[in-house]
């Protein structure tokens, strides 16, 4: 949930506000610009070790991913639109995360209404 702040939206409108097919748009789209950023990352590492004394070829080096292999390396699932069911889960287990941290939050704003109903009881008095 990290990334809910580097995008510029606020916690409870990607939560509340948005459709599941927006939210995990946004997550993917957020996911791509770091792909890109370690994909470059790897790129050069590569370039540099091609460069370097290190001999790719006896270290069985042929191509980047070689060097180390991501995740969508193997499986690119751009090509749905459609959430699957983990990220739906995720999603809802966030949603009620953020519910009980706002009830908390209220209970706690209750109690503290309450002292100090109490104490302007006592002032009064």
């Amino acid at each position: 949930m990290k990334f809910v702040g580097e995008i510029g939206i606020p916690r409870r409108e990607y939560l509340y506000e948005l459709q599941y097919l927006d939210q995990i748009q946004i997550e993917r789209g957020y996911e791509r610009r770091n792909r890109h950023i370690w994909s470059i990352s790897r790129w050069q590492t590569y370039m540099l070790m091609s460069v370097s004394m290190v001999d790719l070829k006896k270290a069985g080096i042929y191509k980047p991913t070689d060097i180390l292999k991501f995740p969508w390396d193997e499986n690119d699932e751009e090509s749905s639109n459609l959430p699957n069911d983990n990220e739906i889960a995720r999603l809802r287990q966030m949603m009620i995360e953020e519910n009980a941290a706002a009830e908390k939050r209220l209970k706690e704003q209750q109690t503290i209404n309450n002292e100090m109903d109490a104490i302007s009881q006592q002032i009064v008095e």
